[in-house]
C-alpha cells in the first residue's frame, strides 16, 4: 500500500476552500460572536441569513449562517478558476459516481452542488460579487481580526477513500497521519492553494464537520479574541488553546460558537508549491507532534462535531484512541 498520487491535470482547476454554510438557532447571538469575537465583516443580512467575509477577503462571503431549528452544516464551498471548469468538474464527479446538480445560490455565479464519496455535501462556484477589502480599514477590525477562510476539517470513517478522490481531483497531499512505517491513513491534509491544507480528513464517525478555520494576523489577535470571548460571556466556549500545532506548526485557538459549531483562529502557514515537495508523515503515537507543549485536548474536541444536514453518520472500523486531557490527567 502506498500514498495516493495526485493527478496534476484532472481537466479542471479547483483553487481553494471558499465558504461554509451553517444553520444556527439564534442569528443575533451568532452575529455577535462572529463579529465581535472572531472579527468577521458582515457583508449582508437578508431575511433569516447572514453573510460574512474576512477582513482581507474581496469575495461576498466565506461564512453563511441561516436560521434553523438545529445546528447543522448545509455545505462546504470550494472555488474553481473559471466558469467552464464547472462543466468538466461535473463530468468528473459523475464518472466517480458522485451526485452532482446545478443550483441557484444567492450571491454566487453558476453553482454546482455535489456529494463526495465520503458523503460530504459540497458546492463549487467560480465567481461571487466583489466587496471592498477591509484590510486597511482599521476601525472595522475587531476580536481576532479574521483575515480569510483557510480550511475545514471533516471526520470520516474512510480517510483513504477521501484522499484517493481528492488527489484524483488535483489536490496535493501535504501531510498525513499514519503509524510509523505504514500508509494506514488516519488523517490527511489536502491542498490546492499552496499552503498545507484546504480540506482535512481525520478518522472518526462521520461525515461530520469538525471545524473550519480563519487566518488571523498575529498571535496577539488570538489572545484578543479570547479576552473578548470572556467579556461577552463566551469564556467557556474557548475549547482548546491557545497552543501550537505539531503538523502545520501554527499557533491556534479553537472556540465553539453559540450553537456548538467549532471555529479555529490560527496565525501562520508554510508554503508547499514546488513539485519536489513530498508529503510529510506523522506518527499519531508521537505526542510531541500532536501537542508540542501544554496539555492534550479534551475528549469532546476529538469526538464532538457538527453533522451535515440529512447525511447519515457511519462509524469507523478502527475507533480512534487519541490521548485526551481526561486520560492524561488520570495517569
Amino acid at each position: 500500500m502506498s500514498l495516493p498520487a495526485t493527478n496534476h491535470d484532472p481537466g479542471f482547476r479547483i483553487t481553494r476552500a471558499s465558504h461554509v454554510v451553517l444553520t444556527v438557532r439564534d442569528l443575533a447571538a451568532s452575529r455577535q460572536f462572529y463579529e465581535k469575537v472572531i472579527g468577521l465583516i458582515l457583508t449582508a443580512e437578508q431575511g433569516d441569513t447572514l453573510y460574512f467575509r474576512g477582513v482581507e477577503e474581496a469575495c461576498h462571503h466565506s461564512l453563511v449562517l441561516r436560521k434553523g431549528e438545529g445546528a447543522v452544516c448545509a455545505r462546504l464551498g470550494l472555488r474553481v478558476f473559471r466558469d467552464d471548469d464547472l462543466d468538466r468538474l461535473k463530468a468528473f464527479l459523475e464518472a466517480n459516481r458522485c451526485k452532482a446538480a446545478w443550483a441557484e445560490v444567492p450571491h454566487q455565479g453558476r453553482t454546482l452542488q455535489a456529494t463526495d464519496p465520503a458523503g460530504t455535501p459540497l458546492e463549487f462556484c467560480a465567481i461571487m460579487p466583489v466587496e471592498p477589502r477591509m484590510i486597511t480599514k482599521f476601525t472595522r477590525h475587531a476580536g481576532g481580526s479574521a483575515l480569510r477562510l483557510d480550511h475545514y476539517q471533516v471526520l470520516t470513517p474512510d480517510v483513504r477513500k477521501a484522499c484517493e478522490f481528492y488527489t484524483a481531483a488535483g489536490f496535493r497531499l501535504s501531510e498525513y497521519i499514519a503509524p510509523a512505517g505504514t500508509f494506514d491513513l488516519r488523517g490527511v491534509f489536502l491542498q490546492r492553494k499552496g499552503n498545507p491544507h484546504d480540506i482535512v480528513f481525520f478518522n472518526g464517525a462521520g461525515p461530520r464537520l469538525h471545524h473550519f478555520a480563519f487566518l488571523a494576523p498575529e498571535i496577539h489577535h488570538l489572545l484578543n479574541a479570547c479576552d473578548l470571548a470572556g467579556e461577552l460571556g463566551y469564556g467557556a466556549a474557548v475549547e482548546r488553546g491557545p497552543g501550537r500545532h505539531g503538523p502545520g506548526h501554527a499557533m491556534y485557538v479553537y472556540m465553539r460558537d453559540p450553537d456548538g459549531h467549532r471555529v479555529e483562529l490560527f496565525n501562520t502557514h508554510y508554503q508547499i508549491m514546488d513539485i519536489e515537495n513530498e508529503p510529510i508523515g506523522w506518527d499519531p503515537s508521537d505526542h510531541k507532534i500532536s501537542f508540542p507543549w501544554g496539555l492534550p485536548a479534551r475528549q469532546a474536541w476529538f469526538e464532538e462535531a457538527t453533522p451535515f444536514a440529512d447525511v447519515p453518520i457511519r462509524e469507523p472500523q478502527l475507533k480512534p484512541k487519541p490521548l485526551t486531557l481526561e486520560s492524561y490527567l488520570a495517569k
